[in-house]
């Protein structure tokens, strides 16, 4: 009898011991690349993540209006607010103990203060000169940016002085030299024509630089749309056209090259930053400009993109929070190196928290 005819039989697998290795299929050719090795765990994850949002890349929008002890919902605007100058002064407080840096002001003015040309846009004691003042006594070092334009002012409803159905453009670059300097010697650090005007970017920083404001910069809305976005931000300010709509100024949804003209001349002109509004539909946009151009790139996530989450997340139907952190990522990751957002504050609460 052979020997090997004693030996005992191959041991069977018992299938029912524990185990904590993975088989591989040998069949199967070796994958080299396996991107899912670093997202398995929140760790990796966070290691390799391209972009990263912070309270420092918010610019907080806060409209203010006359009186005293006055907070009013905008009802198209679910938890955004008017305040009067007394309770502004407490949001802007909290928002800066948040770490947001920046608020950008926006004026609720009476229809008694009305007109075509715009006239209370540059009163030294009007509502914008006196709520800046009163910011920076209270907050030196928050810095608070200005909005160049007529509309809030306009009896018309535009961003520029009317004649025959038509909006002036030299005419109303006057103006607008007149507001800049009217909101820089009150201590705006920034001032932020929104009017969409031809030469108003010039126009101002000559009439700075020559009134002794080199320091004042100037964050231009360079790409404006003419957009659908914008109607909860009319209804706040009650500042919608009296008539036709804004696409002699404001420019076409469909064209981007167009934009990089714009920018172009904004900074040409003296522009220190510039602007691309919407955001959220016009990410490709703030990518063409940030890959065009070497000065910061601001994007104004606007009411409507605003509206339409918190809208959304009333009827359950998305989660709040996820939505708007995931929205602010791809506008900073399409190029954005600071973004408005009426979001700024809950967004800088859930990132401090962490």
């Amino acid at each position: 009898m052979s020997p090997h005819s004693l030996a005992s039989p191959p041991a069977v697998p018992d299938s029912s011991a524990p185990t904590d290795t993975v088989i591989a299929d040998t069949t199967s050719p070796a994958l080299v690349h396996r991107p899912r090795r670093l997202r398995r765990t929140q760790g990796l994850r966070r290691m390799v993540q391209e972009t990263v949002l912070t309270a420092a890349d918010l610019i907080y929008p806060l409209f203010v209006m006359e009186g005293e002890g006055q907070k009013v919902e905008v009802p198209s605007m679910a938890g955004c607010f008017r305040y009067s100058l007394d309770l502004l002064l407490e949001e802007a407080q909290s928002a800066w103990e948040l770490g947001i840096g920046a608020i950008a002001l926006f004026p609720l003015i009476p229809d008694a203060q009305k007109d075509n040309a715009g006239t209370e846009s540059y009163n030294p004691d009007g509502l914008i000169p006196r709520t800046v003042r009163a910011l920076k006594q209270a907050l030196p070092q928050l810095l608070v940016i200005t909005d160049v334009a007529l509309d809030p002012y306009s009896s018309e409803g535009h961003d520029g002085i009317v004649r025959e159905g038509q909006i002036l453009n030299d005419e109303t670059v006057a103006v607008l030299v007149k507001q800049a300097l009217a909101q820089a010697e009150a201590g705006a650090d920034v001032v932020a024509p929104s009017d969409m005007m031809d030469g108003r970017v010039g126009a101002i920083r000559q009439a700075l630089d020559a009134e002794g404001w080199i320091n004042v910069g100037i964050l231009a809305y360079s790409a404006k749309y003419a957009s659908a976005y914008y109607g909860p931000f009319r209804d706040a300010l009650e500042s919608a056209p009296k008539f036709g709509d804004k696409k002699t100024y404001q420019m076409d949804a469909a064209n981007a090259r167009e934009a990089l003209k714009e920018i172009d001349l904004d900074i040409a002109e003296g522009a220190d930053i510039i602007m691309v509004k919407p955001a959220l539909a016009y990410l490709d946009i703030i990518c063409r400009i940030k890959q065009h151009t070497n000065v910061p790139v601001a994007a104004y996530n606007v009411s409507g993109e605003y509206a339409m989450i918190k809208a959304a997340a009333q009827q359950g139907w998305i989660d709040e929070q996820a939505v708007m952190l995931e929205t602010l990522t791809s506008i900073k990751r399409a190029g954005a190196d600071v973004i408005l957002t009426y979001f700024a504050k809950e967004a800088a609460r859930l990132l401090q928290a962490g």
